[in-house]
């Protein structure tokens, strides 16, 4: 893929060398957590559903290979505690000194734009003290468009901001309002490295819309 895509960076130095970060970005297709994988130089780790990963036969087995190759961890997110677990799952991550990469939308964006996030980012760098660096997947709707099929060549580049450093709300992982201002610092610099338009309103209710 590095062969045919060829993927632009911008701000690698912002992403820590070794110990725990969390990597937030956009969310616009299936591919998007691969192209990320290979422009980050260690080992980033995704929550992904399990029925990735427990498929039978040989396409199953493939198909397992593959999504634990590119750092998923898969994790049953369809049940009542599906949120609890995905989130328990990314702090052990981070608790390991690992770099843990978590789409705040929550979902796929629908139609391009960017959605409101949810606080499960700002939970995670609150519960660990790891730090936050934005990113953003620039192109990646023309290589799958609408995250269906095979995908085509096109440029895709993957941005990066500075890190954001959150431990001035240490201790307040349970404040509601000061879990909202994180993710909503979170996600204006996502919106500001992917150039893309901001909706105030969670992508799976635009979706159900």
């Amino acid at each position: 893929m590095r062969v045919l895509y060829r993927p632009t960076v911008e701000g690698h130095e912002h992403i820590p060398g070794d110990g725990p970060v969390i990597l937030a970005g956009n969310h616009v297709t299936f591919i998007d957590s691969i192209f990320l994988s290979l422009v980050v130089d260690r080992p980033v780790y995704f929550i992904g559903k399990d029925e990735y990963v427990t498929g039978r036969g040989l396409k199953g087995r493939l198909m397992a290979w593959f999504f634990t190759s590119c750092g998923m961890v898969p994790v049953d997110r369809d049940g009542s505690h599906g949120g609890v677990a995905a989130l328990m799952t990314g702090r052990r991550i981070l608790e390991q000194g690992e770099a843990f990469g978590i789409y705040p939308e929550g979902t796929r964006s629908p139609d391009g734009r960017l959605y409101r996030g949810r606080t499960g980012v700002a939970r995670l760098t609150l519960m660990t003290g790891a730090p936050v660096v934005p990113f953003a997947v620039v192109g990646t709707e023309k290589v799958q468009p609408g995250g269906k099929g095979r995908p085509h060549i096109a440029p895709v580049s993957v941005r990066f901001g500075p890190a954001l450093d959150f431990a001035r709300y240490e201790g307040m992982d349970r404040d509601r309002y000061v879990l909202r201002a994180v993710t909503d610092e979170v996600m204006s610099h996502v919106m500001r490295l992917s150039g893309q338009e901001y909706v105030d309103v969670y992508a799976t209710k635009a979706k159900a819309a």
